[in-house]
Parts: C-alpha cells; sequence; structure tokens
C-alpha cells in the first residue's frame, strides 16, 4: 500500500467564485477575532464557510451546492501538487517554502509511518468529524514533514496562485504517471505531523467509522525535513499574576539589555538544558538548567515553562511585542524560549512523546481553500 498517492482534486472555479484571493482562509483554528465575519463579506463562496461552520450540516448542503452549481470543479485525471509560499517571517526574512500536495495514508500513532509531536482536545475532534461526515470530504490539508527531498522549481507559469495574509501560494500541477511516479519518489517516511494533529486525528476516526480503502488517506502537505524555507518560530508566554519564582534548579542571571539581550543569550546556550529569559517590570532573567536526561521532550525550554504552573497564558511569536505587554501592564510577565529544531521536534515525535501545545509555529500556516480532496478515491 503506497504512503502517498496523486488525487483528483476540487477545487474553485475562478468563472464562477471569483478570484482566488476571496475565497481562501486561513485554518480554522487560529482564526482571529472578527474575521470570520469579514472573510464572509470578502466572497459568499468563502471556504470560511465549510471549514468553520456554524452547523456542519449547513456546511454540508452548502457545500454540495456549490458542486452543483460549478463553483468547485473536479480534476479530470489524478494529479500531485507542488506548492511553493513566499512569506516573511516573523523575524522579518523573506523565505520560500516548497513542498508537495498529495494523499497520505493514515495510520494509529506507532502503528504505521505518521507520528505527532503535540497533543490535542476532544472538544475540537468532535466538531471537525461530524464535519467530515456532513461533507465527506478532506476540506484542509495536515502538514507533514518527511526524510526526503524538496522538488525542484516547476518550469513555466503556476497553475492554480493566491496571495493571502502576506503569503504568495503558487500551485503547479504534476500529472501522468511517470510524472506522479517521479515526484511521489522524492517523499520518504517516516513522517512528522507538523501542524494540524486535530484534522489528521479526526480523519482518522472518520476512516475507522467507514473502514474503506477511499477514506484511508488524507490530504497532506508534505514538506522535506531540510527544506530551506521551512522554519520554526518561538512562541513566548505572556501570563497574569502570581509570578512563579524560578529557583531551586535553576541558574538565574540578571540581563541589562531587556528582551534583545536575552534572545541573545539563550541563543549562544547549547540545546541540551531548557531555559528561558522572565521579562517582569523589573527587568530581566536568564534561568537556565543543567542537561537533562528524561527523554528529548525534557530538554525543550516549554516542558519546564509548563512545570512553573503559569496562570492566564497567552501567547505570541514577537519577543516585542512581549516586552511592550509587561511595560504597559497587560502582563505581569512574560516568558521567552527558543524555538525547537526540526531536529528536536523529530526526535521528540520518534520517541513516542509529545511536547507541551504551542512548542512550535511552523509559519506561515497553510491556507485553506486552495485544493480539497473528496474521501471517494
Amino acid at each position: 500500500m503506497s504512503l502517498v498517492k496523486p488525487f483528483r482534486a476540487l477545487r474553485y472555479d475562478p468563472e464562477r467564485a471569483g478570484p482566488l484571493e476571496s475565497v481562501v482562509a486561513p485554518p480554522h483554528d487560529v482564526v482571529r477575532p472578527g474575521q470570520r465575519e469579514e472573510l464572509h463579506e470578502a466572497s459568499p463562496y468563502n471556504a470560511i464557510r465549510l471549514t468553520r461552520p456554524d452547523d456542519p450540516a449547513e456546511a454540508g448542503r452548502l457545500f454540495n451546492a456549490w458542486i452543483e452549481e460549478g463553483v468547485l470543479v473536479r480534476e479530470p485525471e489524478p494529479a500531485v501538487w507542488i506548492l511553493e509560499e513566499t512569506y516573511t517571517g516573523p523575524d522579518g526574512a523573506e523565505r520560500t517554502r516548497r513542498s508537495l500536495v498529495a494523499r497520505v495514508r493514515m495510520s494509529r500513532y506507532g502503528e504505521g509511518e505518521v507520528f505527532p509531536h503535540e497533543r490535542t482536545f476532544r472538544r475540537q475532534k468532535q466538531f471537525r468529524l461530524e464535519l467530515l461526515r456532513a461533507t465527506r470530504t478532506k476540506l484542509s490539508p495536515v502538514f507533514f514533514l518527511h526524510e526526503g527531498s524538496t522538488p525542484a522549481h516547476p518550469e513555466g507559469p503556476p497553475d492554480l496562485e493566491a496571495a493571502f495574509e502576506g503569503v504568495a501560494s503558487r500551485l503547479w500541477r504534476v500529472t501522468g504517471p511517470a510524472a506522479v511516479t517521479a515526484a511521489l519518489e522524492l517523499v520518504r517516511g517516516p513522517l512528522i505531523i507538523a501542524d494540524g494533529h486535530h484534522r489528521y486525528e479526526t480523519a482518522l476516526r472518520f476512516h475507522e467509522e467507514n473502514g474503506t480503502e477511499e477514506t484511508a488517506y488524507v490530504l497532506g502537505v508534505l514538506v522535506a525535513h531540510d527544506d530551506p524555507g521551512l522554519e520554526i518560530f518561538p512562541t513566548h508566554r505572556l501570563a497574569g499574576p502570581p509570578i512563579p519564582e524560578p529557583n531551586g534548579r535553576f541558574r538565574l542571571t540578571e540581563l541589562p539589555g531587556g528582551a534583545a539581550d536575552g534572545l541573545a543569550r539563550l541563543g549562544e546556550l547549547p540545546r541540551d538544558r531548557p531555559a528561558f529569559v522572565l521579562l517582569h517590570r523589573g527587568g530581566a532573567t536568564l534561568a537556565e538548567t543543567d542537561p537533562v536526561a528524561d527523554g528529548p521532550a525534557g530538554e525543550l525550554d516549554t516542558a519546564v515553562l509548563d512545570a512553573l504552573g503559569l496562570d492566564d497564558v497567552r501567547f505570541t511569536p514577537s519577543a516585542e511585542e512581549a516586552e511592550r505587554a509587561v511595560a504597559s501592564g497587560e502582563a505581569a510577565a512574560a516568558f521567552l524560549v527558543r524555538a525547537p529544531t526540526v531536529e528536536q521536534v523529530e526526535a521528540v515525535a520518534l520517541a513516542g512523546e509529545t511536547m507541551p501545545q504551542k512548542s512550535t509555529y511552523f509559519f506561515p500556516k497553510l491556507t485553506s481553500g486552495l485544493l480539497f480532496a473528496p474521501f471517494d478515491e
């Protein structure tokens, strides 16, 4: 059984739906307050009406109506797609991430070639399951890391392209048995779920309900672990009072330079020991431990922060925003951390461990609405 396969994508017809930029959306779990209403106003066909509905049954009716009206059209033959995403990260650097879009065979964790790195919440998965039952289609892709190679930059103009929230997405269709085989041979397992754990686990449960070969595959975006555009950014913590006292196992160093000094000092530390920078109204403190020997997850900065028991926790990828929040009194303290490396993510996943929530920030998030994958192949 193949780990990855081509598929006959369902996609928007721009002549009926309008420009692709007006119908794409962020993943359902990162829609900011008020954005759902903005996207509803952007187009009556925006993908947010399917991926973030009030009622899964209504999303199913709407989805089928769009197919009948020709708003969504089916590709005539199976294909894989090369996806390029050009973006500027939170660090201000421009990068291009290149990947393959294909169907990925699912398996329970530990029983196949797919491994998680984060924990999930049951409530979110139940709603997504009802949505899958109503549409019988994978509406948003799962982001996978793999051990193979990045596809070469395609020749000619892209078949689909859309700019959304600062990310330029371009898609090239790869068809024909020889070309598809060559593209899929670039992918090598094991596969690590970088983003979309809830989507994957929900699709797996849907498959176990149906028990058919058609539902055994999930829509995936597959990025090589050494792709030059692959970047993980940190997710810093903002916390309310009381501020926990980092003592005991921590060596503490007062820092005169605030957040910028803290990030520089964090970057100099070896990766075998957790550390963080505490920002408070009185200044900044570097807290570091000795090397740990309790598995790869224990080496993460977020692991020791979880053990501190922070209250009223919020998250930001920006150290400057964290520093401003503390200075203004919006937060009692901020905790700056290092992003895990790709190697750490892989080590945690393959060891059968999971990271604390919000340990990784794979930027940018995948855009929803570029391609859909019905569970009928």
